[in-house]
Parts: structure tokens; sequence; C-alpha cells
């Protein structure tokens, strides 16, 4: 049976190396900040930006919210954007998606400094990233990078096969596995016989939006398989959460394994925190916090 990677577990632990760091700014004189912008009312987006707000808060930082009506116009989304981009007290901006369908979400996160794009999404990070420069990273890769590090220590040399091709997850992924010195496979819905590709893989990321879609037999024995996945079913007449991967048949050919929930969730919060406070150091010309960016 596979050793379960506990998510929650070391979520916990780089929050508490972050509130570190931020007690030790906070006696130089700084507060690393954090903006959220929420337009909308979005259930889940609602409760996404709750959490954040109570993590930001937990770990010492400053959190300041904007919430924005549906109908607000693109002109002055993007005005708060260059609002926050000009506060000095804000070191990370972060724009909830998905947004209403008549703001263009493309230009609106390419509205913010780079140097405070926390999510890792501005087209600049994007190709800082791709072409192996310091930028900031999207959490939810950076995430499964910690994990994976913390479990194999080196990576250099293993197979790793990415299903998924978003610009959020698995490109980014991609980059970070590559930087390490993993051989990639960017693997997806077109991808002719899928499973036999995923079984030639060391490190298995699932990261394509479908529930349960990775069976036990997509799995080569021994390999660390990362669950990204969060999908909402009905079983048996009541909602569930599951991953990408069917769990119980992975776990029983994995060597290692990230459950849902508990897994990969805990972590993206932890390293938008992580990304604040980057953005934080390198803006006052301090050294990186180490083991926290990629």
């Amino acid at each position: 049976m596979a050793k379960v990677i506990d998510g929650k577990a070391f979520a916990a632990g780089v929050r508490a190396e972050v509130a570190k760091h931020v007690t030790e700014l906070k006696a130089k004189g700084i507060t690393p900040g954090l903006a959220v912008v929420l337009v909308g009312e979005d259930p889940a987006s609602k409760v996404y930006v709750k959490n954040k707000h109570a993590s930001t808060v937990e770990v010492g930082m400053n959190s300041f919210e904007h919430r924005l009506d549906a109908g607000t116009s693109e002109a002055d989304l993007l005005a708060l954007i260059d609002q926050l981009n000009a506060d000095p007290a804000v070191h990370g901006i972060l724009v909830q998606l998905p947004l209403p369908g008549h703001l263009n979400s493309e230009l609106v996160i390419n509205r913010i400094d780079p140097a405070k794009d926390v999510d890792g999404f501005h087209i600049s990070n994007v190709g800082l990233l791709g072409t192996g420069q310091k930028s900031m990273v999207p959490c939810t890769p950076l995430g499964c990078l910690m994990m994976l590090r913390d479990h194999h220590g080196s990576l250099a040399g293993l197979n790793a096969v990415v299903v998924g091709r978003s610009n959020i997850v698995g490109k980014p992924m991609a980059q970070l596995l590559l930087g390490d010195s993993c051989t990639v496979t960017i693997a997806h819905s077109r991808t002719k016989d899928l499973a036999a590709v995923c079984r030639g893989a060391d490190i298995l990321v699932a990261a394509v939006g479908r529930p349960e879609m990775i069976t036990g037999d997509f799995v080569r024995p021994g390999a660390t398989v990362i669950d990204v996945g969060i999908n909402r079913i009905e079983r048996d007449g009541k909602g569930k959460i599951v991953g990408d991967v069917h769990y119980e048949s992975a776990a029983a050919v994995a060597g290692a394994i990230t459950p849902v929930p508990g897994g990969v969730g805990p972590m993206t919060i932890a390293c938008l925190l992580a990304n604040t406070l980057t953005a934080c150091c390198r803006a006052n010309g301090l050294a990186e916090p180490k083991g926290l960016t990629a």
C-alpha cells in the first residue's frame, strides 16, 4: 500500500515557516501585504477568498480585501489594479478567477505588476519560468514540487508524466519538473494509449479535471502519484469530493500518493503565502526564504 503524502500537514509546516519569516520582517519594520480582489458572488470563489484572508492573517501578514459587484466595469477593475500596483504596502495581488463573462481575464491578469503577481499567471512570469529565470511560480504546481522534493530528495533523472496541459497547472508543472532535471512528458485527452504513457512514469501528476480518470492500471508499481484534481460528484445519494485519480486502485500500486481532499489542495494557499513573502523580500532587496521557492 502506498505511503500517503499528507498535504494538510505539509502545508501547516509551510505556513509555520512563512510566519517565522514574517515575524523577522516585522522586526525590521516590514509587513508583507496580500490584496485579494473578488468580483461578483460566485459561491466557491467567496469560500476561497475567505480562506485566503484567514490564512494571511494567521501568518501575520496584512490582508487587503476588495469585493466588487458582478457588474463592475473593466475600466474600474483595471483602475483598482493600478492603485494596488502603486501601493508599497501591497506585495502580492490576486484577482480571484473566474471573472464575470464581460471581463477579459487575460487583460486583467496582465495588468498586475509581474513582481506582485503571486498567482504566477502574468505572461512575463510564464515566460520567465519557461526560460528558467527567476519568476513568480503558480501556487499549485509549486506546492506539488515542494512535496515531491520532500519525498524524493533529488528529482534528477526521474521520468515524470503530467496529465493535463492547462496554463494554471499542467504547463508550469512540466516546466518546474524540467528545472529539477526530470525527463518530462505532457499527456492529455488526445494522447494515444494514455495508460501506457502513464505507466512509464516515476512521477505521475494528474491535472486533467475528470473524476477518477487515472486508475491503478495507469500506475507503475512504486511510482509517486500527485493528484491535483478536485471534482464534486454524487455517490450513493451524497455529494463527495474526489480527485482525478481513482484512489483505492492507484494506492494499491503506487509507492506514494496524495489523497483528495487533504493532498495538493492545502498546499495551494500555503504557497500563495510563500509567494507573497518572496515578493516582499524581493521588493525590499532582501534574501529570499530558502525552501519556499522553486
